[in-house]
């Protein structure tokens, strides 16, 4: 079974099924002035670059094709291409052809969103190219990864953005605001809590997320958004990583130790039996999305969307907490928990001369009266699950010492992310402005953002710290 799909899903250098190419050429290039985009992998997670492209960003970019190894998902997006008013459809090729598509059709940038452990091949491959690169994070999973990217921008000089969005959330800007003013004083240590409902969380257990093999694991899929935040919000860079963690709550083992009885091998069941009614369960027909995009399509190449949670096979973590040391001298106290009843964070950031407090509910409750398990990421899709004690919503509480606190208005904006999303596609088609705030972030602030994670797979393996220049990355991450 070939393990692609949702942040993306084209798999390196492997076809299953019926082929989409189309050969490794597309409509001749004309001087429109307008950045010719080739697109790879067509998860969930591409529907937002097609969108932006297709749309509001149209005058400066131009979607020239997009390649998958499921034909299914590619006929998907073309179908979307045609409903967003696209005078035809888009070419397709074969991801084993990205490199003459790039060179036969003059393509400038390459946007990435397959699965983790395919963005290495595919920036190497389109930056050797002569195109570009826009990467979903994580940059990439391994230390491996990490020197190969690293050596083609050195020789390429090209350029590789990866795309985090929380940056761009007006509440985490609000923070970087406080810090930056230096209200707080000089920063000595952050605190930092996320916590995973069991809707959202538990979807990295039924897909290929699951196996660390493919996406490093949460330290690396998910907690490079929080290092990065980090790194960002202090303007640091981290030196030493001490990681602890384990799988606690999903698998069969757990499973097993809690009673729990045989289960199904998926959420879906057979045709014309009924729905499951275990709230662990994705049933992929309740979801017209879901389903056209992956149940339909399984049959070619195998790939299932809602597999169990509680079945064998599971690598990964669902319980960490990490202690990291920064080169100006702050640590940082992080903590994950993926399957928690509600989900948001809590961030708290000490300095010398005062202490600031982000508190952030994405989702309140998860209950069985709601049944919200097609609506898996709340801070991409805001829904109100508000209850008496805990209300969705966001609160950022500076306090400087001997005086009382007060609170930092947010003002969030249209769209995902607090109005995030649309500010980093701004910057990605329109290319960045003045930002006092530094938001745009390259190859650089990815390697950092997941030399933590890596760093801590190896703490999690040797019940050591590890020291970031230990990775040998190919790069030195320090700030001069």
């Amino acid at each position: 079974m070939v393990n692609v799909v949702e942040s993306g899903s084209a798999a390196a250098g492997t076809t299953t099924g019926t082929s989409t190419n189309a050969g490794t050429s597309a409509e001749p290039a004309e001087n429109t002035g307008k950045a010719r985009i080739a697109l790879i992998g067509t998860g969930g997670r591409s529907e937002m670059y097609i969108r932006a492209i297709l749309g509001k960003h149209s005058d400066r970019a131009e979607l020239i094709a997009f390649s998958d190894v499921n034909p299914g998902r590619v006929a998907f997006y073309q179908q979307l291409i045609q409903e967003l008013g696209a005078p035809g459809p888009v070419a397709a090729f074969d991801p084993a052809d990205l490199t003459a598509f790039i060179q036969a059709n003059s393509i400038d940038r390459v946007v990435v969103t397959t699965p983790d452990y395919t963005h290495a091949d595919y920036i190497v491959e389109a930056l050797e190219a002569g195109a570009d690169v826009v990467v979903e994070k994580p940059l990439t999973i391994d230390a491996d990864g990490c020197r190969r990217i690293t050596k083609a921008v050195q020789e390429t000089g090209r350029n590789v953005v990866v795309t985090f969005n929380y940056r761009y959330s007006p509440r985490n800007s609000a923070l970087k605001e406080i810090i930056q003013s230096g209200v707080i004083g000089k920063v000595t240590s952050v605190d930092f809590s996320w916590v995973l409902d069991t809707v959202h969380g538990a979807d990295y257990f039924r897909r290929w997320h699951r196996e660390k093999k493919n996406s490093g694991g949460l330290l690396i899929h998910k907690a490079s958004h929080h290092f990065d935040l980090v790194n960002w919000w202090i303007n640091d860079v981290p030196e030493r990583v001490f990681a602890s963690g384990g799988l606690k709550f999903y698998g069969d083992r757990n499973a097993a130790e809690r009673g729990l009885g045989p289960r199904p091998e998926r959420g879906t069941p057979d045709a014309g039996a009924p729905a499951n009614p275990d709230p662990f369960t994705l049933d992929l027909r309740e979801d017209e999305r879901l389903k056209a995009l992956f149940l339909d399509n399984e049959h070619y190449d195998g790939y299932r969307r809602d597999q169990d949670v509680f079945a064998p096979g599971i690598t990964i973590e669902d319980n960490l907490a990490l202690v990291v040391e920064y080169q100006g001298g702050p640590r940082l106290s992080y903590s994950l928990n993926a399957h928690s009843p509600w989900e948001g964070y809590r961030v708290s950031v000490n300095g010398t001369e005062g202490r600031a407090e982000l508190e952030v509910v994405e989702r309140a409750a998860v209950t069985s009266s709601t049944d919200k398990k097609n609506v898996v990421d709340p801070s991409a899709t805001p829904i109100e699950e508000d209850d008496a004690i805990r209300r969705n919503g966001e609160r950022l509480v500076v306090q400087r010492h001997w005086e009382t606190a007060y609170e930092v208005p947010i003002v969030n904006g249209e769209g995902g992310h607090g109005g995030g999303d649309e500010l980093l596609l701004s910057d990605l088609f329109n290319g960045p402005g003045e930002d006092p705030l530094g938001r745009p972030s390259g190859y650089l602030d990815g390697l950092r953002s997941v030399s933590v994670g890596i760093a801590g797979n190896r703490s999690l393996e040797s019940s050591l710290p590890v020291r970031v220049e230990d990775l040998d990355l190919g790069v030195d991450l320090r700030r001069s």
